[in-house]
């Protein structure tokens, strides 16, 4: 059993910062890749940062220099660094593991900006 606990969303303003946090637990093995999702009202899941084993990252283009995905591996825990937040970035945001060919989702944080 795998389970990934997401914290940190809230209401921000236009410009500001958030940190979201991701805290897996569970029969860990052989992580590949951890990152994080959103999805907006109305809108398909779209991918917004992942980091794979070896350190590698990958983002979505709109969130490039503003966000920034970090793991602590000990502690199995993802972070995401949000800066200059937009209104267009709220969204709830999910955190994903996937390990084995196996994908796993957290419950998803609200993160909302306000203009």
């Amino acid at each position: 059993q795998v389970q990934l606990v997401e914290s940190g969303g809230g209401l921000v303003q236009a410009g500001g910062s958030l940190r979201l946090s991701c805290a897996a637990s569970g029969m860990l093995f052989g992580i590949n890749r951890m990152g994080w999702y959103r999805q907006a009202p109305g809108n398909q899941r779209e991918l917004v940062a992942i980091i794979i084993r070896g350190g590698s990252t990958n983002y979505l283009d709109s969130v490039k220099d503003r966000f920034t995905i970090s793991r602590d591996n000990p502690k199995n825990t993802v972070y995401l660094q949000m800066n200059s937040l937009k209104p267009e970035d709220t969204a709830i945001y999910y955190c994903n593991l996937e390990m084995n060919n196996i994908d796993y989702w957290g419950k998803g944080t609200l993160v909302t900006v306000s203009s």
